[in-house]
């Protein structure tokens, strides 16, 4: 696996912390809940919690942000120390801090304090942004994205740059390779400046919801001078829009959990993709899979107290461990299916299917194309490994790919311990030699059923054959 890219990420640090307990009754003197059992934690927040994940994500990472000598900042700086490189900006004020008061998982309230603004760029702010080889700028309205707008304006024109933008902050420079603005964030900018009978937002349904998203986008992608908006919508995914007709990315699924920081998850992944250098469809449709991961798995605080908190960022074998430390974690099933997978049909997505509806995740184990050489000749994979992986990837049923080298799958699956083995219907299990490896640490083999007449083996034959037809006559010469 290639390395990452190194990535700056410029843009405002503040300090998150959430107080969280239980509500079992209603206060005595006002009708508001009662908390109790609250536990408090603290963790970095807006840019800063965007340059830990990225620095999750296995990237090298520059920090450009605002600190001061107060309580906050202290504590944000010693939160970064050692995850990344950090570039400090002169910070009038005090840090901003936001303090969320949750009742079972619930906000009920927020409290913000703090008026801090970045004073000035510094030489070594510059010289950070003149040399990056990709930019994230993450933008909380509180003036680093301002002091360093010139620099940032001539990098764009060498670097790939995503902006995430803020009501209370700047546009994005011209020459940005992608926005990606929330739907409300949108409609705010796209409002600005706009004919009065031209504000009115559609809301209810989905289809008024994604006719204002592309319409905003293409409105901002005019007044910015950008290359792409991709417009965040919540559990709908987002929608990417440059030219022509816009890219709808659905949410993999409804990712239920604390959505706080999910913004943050999706432009780090967008800028990582196009860092790396992925299309923009590529890096959108990755970063709304990243974003469902990271609510459904607990948000900023689970995410950034687990050895990693971007998954999707990561080689496949880390990524299958990562999925089955998690499943575990919750007392969860894992389940696991093998295959060559070369040309996939409608029975192996039958099969896969069926296997995530037995446990909590399902983990695929590949054979590579030399594996697959031995087991089904010279002619074959005619999809190579790194392509059948990328086409299991994308199947909602599917958690994570994982390639094997041997002719079974045994040693793999003596790593990855799973619960259930699955394999379609076709199969005896006396034709298993991993049953018994199973059996070893209480697992179990299953057999599922499987389309008959569907075969990697039988497509290619009838390919090799050509299309079906009367004979077409020999042109004279």
């Amino acid at each position: 696996m290639r390395p990452r890219t190194p990535l700056l990420v410029v843009g405002d640090a503040l300090l998150d912390l959430d107080v969280s307990g239980r509500a079992e009754r209603l206060a005595p003197d006002a009708p508001v809940p009662v908390v109790g059992h609250a536990e408090r934690r603290a963790r970095p927040g807006g840019a800063a919690l965007a340059a830990c994940l990225a620095a999750a994500d296995g990237r090298d990472i520059t920090f450009v942000t605002a600190l001061g000598d107060d309580e906050s900042s202290r504590a944000v700086r010693d939160m970064l120390k050692d995850r990344v490189r950090l570039v400090e900006i002169p910070l009038t004020g005090t840090l901003a801090s936001k303090t969320r008061l949750m009742a079972d998982g619930r906000p009920l309230l927020r409290l913000d304090e703090g008026d801090g603004r970045a004073a000035s760029t510094t030489a070594e702010a510059d010289e950070a942004v003149a040399g990056a080889r990709a930019v994230l700028v993450a933008d909380y309205g509180r003036g680093v994205a301002g002091v360093l707008r010139d620099a940032l304006a001539r990098r764009a024109a060498h670097a790939p740059l995503v902006w995430d933008p803020h009501p209370a902050g700047e546009p994005p420079v011209a020459g940005t390779r992608m926005a990606t603005p929330a739907a409300s964030e949108a409609r705010h900018f796209a409002e600005q400046d706009a004919r009065p009978s031209a504000r009115a937002t559609p809301r209810g349904n989905s289809r008024h919801r994604l006719r204002t998203a592309a319409a905003d986008a293409r409105t901002l992608l005019d007044r910015w001078d950008i290359a792409s908006l991709a417009v965040t919508l919540g559990e709908d995914g987002a929608m990417l829009v440059r030219d022509g007709t816009p890219l709808l990315v659905p949410a993999p699924w409804k990712a239920a959990g604390d959505c706080c920081g999910a913004g943050d998850r999706f432009a780090v992944t967008v800028a990582g993709r196009l860092a790396d250098g992925e299309l923009p469809e590529v890096a959108v449709r990755d970063a709304v899979g990243a974003a469902a991961r990271f609510v459904s798995d607990g948000g900023a605080h689970a995410v950034l107290h687990g050895p990693a908190a971007g998954e999707g960022d990561r080689g496949p074998a880390d990524g299958a461990q990562e999925v089955v430390r998690r499943v575990r974690e919750r007392n969860g099933t894992v389940v696991a299916a093998g295959g060559c997978f070369d040309l996939l049909h409608a029975g192996h997505v039958e099969l896969l299917q069926a296997a995530r509806k037995v446990g909590d995740c399902l983990v695929v184990c590949v054979n590579s194309d030399a594996s697959v050489r031995r087991r089904k000749g010279g002619g074959r994979p005619v999809v190579p490994a790194a392509d059948r992986v990328r086409v299991l990837s994308a199947l909602d049923c599917v958690d994570a790919v994982i390639v094997f080298d041997e002719d079974t799958p045994e040693r793999l699956l003596a790593e990855l311990r799973p619960d259930v083995w699955a394999k379609g219907g076709d199969y005896a299990l006396s034709d298993l030699p991993e049953a018994g490896l199973l059996e070893s640490w209480g697992g179990q083999v299953v057999l599922l059923p499987y389309l008959d007449g569907r075969s990697s083996t039988r497509l290619v034959e009838r390919a090799a054959l050509g299309p079906a037809g009367p004979a077409r006559p020999t042109r004279r010469r």
